[in-house]
């Protein structure tokens, strides 16, 4: 993707500032502000009362990015710069990005988290910067696959999410054969929050790298003293694997995401790892990014999952039991 590129109107939500405050620190009382304003170490909660804004916004490659009709803030056409991205750490070792946005004709600042925020949760500021990088503000979720992942379809052969499309059957763990509903994708900048998870080869007994989005969940099969959780089968999220060596993430460019959906919430297969479709639901939906929540709520209306029966695997029971449980090495 380039600058040039012509895009569609993107929809985020955004807070007021202040209303992300430090509740304990050395700015006790502050809310979120420019970089140099920071100090790493403050702990910053969601005010109680906060409501999301809706933000329309395009880029424009001579005036930068553009508030569109149908915002709750600022008038078509106002400016927004990019001035600072700050990096959270939550009390379960998640992190989380938060972009810091002013509306140029106010000098209102606002903030825009990357991942779901929510009230009554400490946010520990680990790093704050003034040079946010190349990021497009936009989508909240990173969806499922990247580019190339080839997925085992029906007849046991393996095509690249990319060539998909509706009514092409793919082989399912627990349905069989099943036809694909929807193919949907989006584009996000490899960066904090967004940049996909590599699962190095043979980690989990796939034969090439295994490249997702952070918060897509691996099925896993674990019985007897292997068992992990209350269940044989446990579904792990892909950023609960890292750990730097067999499992990284890649930051840097942009990243194509690909996501599956079916009449079910499915377990398919992905580069040979059993792995889960995109669960639609009420919550997921309005996670996602909002032109891709539309084509599904349009094309596919009457359409929720009930979640695949499965223990979360989170990154506390992880560390208990060691990573190195769940991989293996390629023969």
């Amino acid at each position: 993707m380039t600058a040039s590129r012509s895009l569609p109107p993107q929809v985020v939500h955004v807070y007021e500032a202040d209303l992300i405050w430090v509740t304990s620190g050395a700015n006790q009382g502050d809310g979120l502000d420019l970089a140099a304003l920071c100090q790493p170490g403050d702990i910053y909660q969601l005010d109680r009362a906060a409501r999301p804004l809706r933000l329309l916004i395009a880029a424009d490659p001579e005036t930068g990015q553009r508030i569109c009709a149908g915002s709750e803030l600022g008038a078509e056409g106002d400016r927004i710069a990019l001035m600072a991205r700050h990096v959270f750490i939550t009390p379960d070792g998640d992190t989380v990005d938060i972009l810091l946005i002013r509306h140029e004709e106010t000098q209102i600042l606002y903030a825009l988290p990357l991942s779901p925020i929510a009230p009554r949760v400490d946010y520990t500021l680990l790093e704050a910067t003034d040079d946010p990088g190349d990021v497009r503000l936009s989508d909240l979720v990173c969806i499922a696959f990247t580019t190339g992942t080839l997925i085992t379809m029906a007849g046991g052969a393996q095509r690249p999410i990319e060539t998909l499309a509706p009514g092409d059957r793919v082989l399912t763990r627990d349905s069989g054969p099943q036809p694909v509903r929807l193919v949907a994708r989006a584009t996000l900048r490899a960066l904090g929050s967004f940049a996909p998870v590599v699962i190095s080869a043979g980690t989990l007994g796939n034969e090439s790298d295994l490249v997702v989005a952070p918060h897509h969940r691996v099925f896993l099969y674990r019985r007897g003293e292997k068992r992990l959780g209350d269940t044989a089968e446990i579904l792990v999220q892909a950023k609960h694997l890292v750990d730097g060596e067999h499992v990284w993430r890649r930051e840097g460019g942009y990243v194509d995401y690909f996501a599956l959906v079916f009449d079910r919430h499915e377990i398919v297969y992905a580069e040979g790892v059993p792995v889960e479709s995109l669960q639609v639901s009420e919550a997921t939906l309005n996670l996602m990014p909002e032109e891709l929540s539309a084509e599904i709520k349009a094309r596919l209306p009457d359409l929720t999952h009930t979640p695949h029966f499965g223990t979360e695997a989170g990154r506390e029971m992880l560390d208990r039991v060691g990573r190195e449980a769940l991989f293996r090495k390629k023969d």
